[in-house]
């Protein structure tokens, strides 16, 4: 299944050339290429670009320098450090992963193919990138640079989900894979996909297998790989309580372990925000004042848009009822708690704190106004 115009070895061999010359070598988990961190920045790497891991990459690394410290971490604090990268499943996983190690290995991460794929969020690309990268173990890898790589120069028609497609691919990338230099070629090829043939406007000419891509000699570098049959995502809607007391808390919800945001902190959900009063005193067993409705904001997922109506009120007085419920929390603005939000919560905080701060200011002034 080689391309006839350059044979697998040639191939893997320009693609090492290249990458002894221009490819990156001072990324935060090449530095110190130890198993586990070459692990935590795969799992962060799963479909999330370089640039965007790397603060992430940097801060998980400082707060849990090792695979113990990770495994003694609450959940709430693993989440806290992935507030924002998205795809929170993945710091789930690997914070059981981190314990499974502890426990069945002593804080040892294994080394065998079958053991590293076994733990939770580790599929067979990731182990192989995992195990090439940071052992210098034989193993082929098909992350999304690579497909696009592979896809171009053997211009394979249809999308890389679909299992044929995928069954091609992984024999392709077997076959260009060297026994020798494995981890350089590992990190060159996703390094060509990620710099040079890129998803959008290839840089062809910089190429060091130009001349035998088969996309690029036909002129149809940007057809391939062919993209996965969109349909229009469906819009769901739902009214997020941003409940405050008189100690600049916001009232929040943990959400449930699995599912969108799963085990995240959010704001109290109501179907609508002229429901929110009645809601309160039937979900929450409080009341409150008057409510004021901000803008709508749209968060996308992959699968479908949520419209968020904000609707800030106040609580009259305290009401320790409300934390009755485990899953609810009084959370402080203005302190450092670690706790994992989701990225359009974090942000409404945000705003929130600003706002919060601009009242404290006027009626400071308007005391100071009714004393001068």
């Amino acid at each position: 299944m080689a391309n006839s115009a350059m044979e697998a070895a040639e191939f893997s061999r320009r693609v090492l050339d290249w990458y002894a010359r221009d490819g990156r070598k001072d990324l935060p988990w090449q530095v110190q290429p130890t198993t586990y961190r070459v692990w935590v920045s795969e799992i962060m790497l799963q479909q999330t670009q370089v640039a965007t891991v790397i603060p992430y990459f940097e801060r998980f690394m400082e707060r849990f320098p090792d695979i113990r410290s990770l495994s003694r971490a609450t959940r709430d604090q693993v989440l806290h450090y992935w507030s924002g990268l998205g795809y929170y499943a993945r710091a789930r996983h690997l914070h059981a992963a981190a314990q499974q190690v502890v426990d069945k290995y002593n804080g040892r991460i294994p080394d065998a193919f079958d053991d590293v794929v076994a733990l939770p969020g580790v599929g067979r690309s990731t182990a192989g990138a995992i195990l090439a990268l940071a052992c210098g173990q034989y193993h082929a890898i098909l992350d999304g640079n690579v497909k696009r790589v592979l896809t171009r120069f053997h211009a394979i028609a249809g999308w890389p989900g679909q299992s044929s497609v995928q069954k091609q691919l992984w024999i392709l990338s077997e076959q260009h894979t060297p026994e020798q230099q494995t981890a350089a070629y590992t990190q060159a090829i996703m390094d060509l996909g990620a710099t040079v043939c890129t998803r959008a406007r290839p840089h062809c000419d910089s190429c060091p297998v130009n001349t035998g891509c088969a996309a690029h000699a036909a002129g149809k570098e940007t057809e391939f790989p062919s993209p996965r049959l969109k349909k229009a995502l469906p819009v769901r809607s739902v009214c997020m309580l941003m409940l405050c007391n008189g100690e600049s808390e916001v009232l929040l919800e943990q959400r449930p372990p699995a599912g969108i945001w799963g085990g995240l902190w959010s704001f109290p959900e109501f179907p609508a925000a002229d429901g929110v009063t009645a809601g309160c005193r039937e979900s929450l067993g409080i009341k409150i004042g008057e409510t004021e409705t901000w803008p709508v904001v749209r968060h996308t997922f992959s699968h479908f848009h949520l419209d968020i109506t904000p609707v800030y009120a106040r609580l009259g007085e305290y009401q320790a009822t409300v934390m009755e419920d485990p899953g609810r929390l009084w959370y402080n603005t203005a302190g450092n708690e670690e706790r994992g939000l989701a990225a359009p919560v974090e942000k409404l905080l945000q705003r929130l704190t600003a706002q919060q701060q601009e009242r404290d200011q006027h009626d400071a002034n308007g005391k100071l106004r009714k004393t001068g």
